[in-house]
């Protein structure tokens, strides 16, 4: 016969008492990634390695740097300039013809203008007139002076023979004086109207030049170009009435241009004329002109300035200041590559050439 103890049902395991199953062992598949480790030594390496090149190209950048500016002295406070020949008006009166725009190309010579001329052509028909009643009052005064010599002559060759009869006591004193009389007064003629074909001839000199002036005032009317150019600020209308000396045009040059370079005064220890330089258009950025040094300025930008600075005032301020140097071109400007004035530029000038030796003092 079972008791309850036998019917009871045996108690489960606890987790503790369960067995524990081997872990499996895991096992590397096929192209698996390198450890962790050496990839960051990997890395390090690669990220020294360009820090060495950049610290390598930093160097040689510097070194060459400073060599470059060791032997070079370079601004680009410097600009192109040319001729800027004016054009004004000689004479006034109004503008009847004008023949050119802005930014046209003229040659030297060329007519611009026209300015109303017929004032100075009744200026000019009177000169002519007066230069004829002139030229025919000297020529009355030269008639006059043949008449006086000749009168001078008989009277003279009277007063010789008078003098003859008078020595043979054939004639009276009185006589003898009357023809001496004559005779200086013939003289006396003779020179009055000599001096009066000298005053015609200079009457005729001065209305001759009255004739040449109102030519020459004429001619002034056509305005011309002063040399070859391109026609800017032009400021002149036709109708506008134009005064003796007021701007009407102006003609900038492109034949020779040039550069001035304004250089620190620090920056002048080895320059001198001669040096050659290399020219750098912000306009034309890949292409080098070549240059040199035709002059250095005797003064400093600030003594010209309108306002120069007064250091006797008690408020001096050191400024390094700045000088010009004119720089010319070495080769003739390229016509498609036109250099304006203005134009900003970078002009450095290569200062390792020594100065030109003077001669020895003749002794």
């Amino acid at each position: 016969m079972s008791t309850d103890a036998d019917a009871r049902p045996e108690p489960a395991a606890t987790p503790r008492e369960r067995p524990r199953e081997a872990a499996p062992s895991p096992e590397k598949p096929a192209g698996a990634a390198e450890p962790k480790p050496r990839k960051n030594r990997t890395r390090r390496v690669i990220v020294w390695s360009i820090l060495a090149i950049v610290l390598i190209a930093g160097g040689i950048y510097g070194y060459r740097t400073i060599h470059f500016y060791r032997d070079h002295a370079e601004t680009d406070d410097a600009q192109i300039e040319s001729h800027v020949e004016p054009v004004i008006p000689k004479v006034g009166g109004h503008v009847t013809e004008v023949l050119v725009e802005d930014n046209q190309r003229v040659e030297k010579g060329q007519l611009l203008l026209r300015i109303d001329d017929r004032d100075l052509r009744a200026k000019l028909a009177t000169a002519a007139a007066d230069l004829a009643n002139a030229r025919a009052a000297a020529g009355a005064s030269r008639s006059s002076v043949s008449a006086a010599e000749t009168e001078h002559r008989r009277a003279a060759a009277d007063l010789e023979r008078y003098q003859a009869l008078r020595q043979k006591e054939e004639i009276s004193q009185q006589q003898y004086d009357a023809a001496k009389a004559a005779s200086e007064a013939s003289a006396a003629q003779t020179q009055a109207q000599g001096e009066q074909v000298a005053a015609a001839g200079a009457k005729i000199a001065q209305k001759q030049a009255d004739l040449d002036l109102a030519k020459l005032q004429l001619s002034y009317t056509t305005v011309t170009a002063p040399g070859a150019g391109w026609v800017t600020k032009k400021s002149v209308e036709v109708g506008q009435f134009v005064q003796p000396g007021q701007p009407l045009l102006a003609i900038v040059s492109d034949a020779e241009p040039w550069v001035v370079a304004n250089y620190k005064e620090t920056q002048l220890k080895k320059m001198h004329v001669g040096q050659k330089a290399i020219i750098q258009v912000d306009a034309y950025p890949k292409r080098d002109l070549h240059g040199h040094v035709e002059s250095i300025a005797a003064a400093t930008g600030a003594r010209f300035a309108l306002l120069p600075p007064d250091n006797a005032t008690g408020n001096f301020t050191k400024v390094v200041q700045r000088v010009p140097v004119k720089i010319v071109f070495d080769e003739p400007p390229d016509p498609e590559r036109r250099l304006r004035a203005g134009m900003s530029v970078n002009a450095i000038v290569d200062v390792r050439e020594s100065p030109p030796q003077s001669p020895p003092p003749a002794r």
